[in-house]
């Protein structure tokens, strides 16, 4: 876990501890995306409602990690979000991607 990811869980932590979520885990899902082409999510979580999330912490975002974000969010049912640091490093930029309905 690089230091970005390890703040980002702290956070989650805190989300545990006050009952927002239930549970979250680090890398411990592998996405097939393709013939030899998988994504793995830095965290999957799962809020208090039962649903599922991924969350993928970006310090910089690559053109081949952009796109298996992009594959993941319509291949796969749970909702997909891209988180950052805010500008001036304090809080956290969490964002949607993508529009869809199962």
């Amino acid at each position: 876990m690089n230091k970005l990811e390890s703040e980002y869980a702290q956070r989650l932590e805190a989300l545990k501890a006050c009952g927002e979520i239930i549970w979250w885990s680090f890398e411990s899902v592998k996405l097939r995306l393709a013939d030899n082409t998988f994504y793995t999510p830095d965290f999957f979580v799962q809020r208090v409602d039962g649903s599922f999330e991924v969350h993928e912490t970006k310090g910089f975002m690559r053109d081949d990690a952009n796109v298996k974000l992009k594959v993941a969010n319509e291949f796969f049912p749970w909702t997909f979000y891209l988180v950052r640091k805010e500008v001036g490093g304090f809080g956290w930029d969490i964002r949607k991607i993508g529009n869809k309905d199962f």
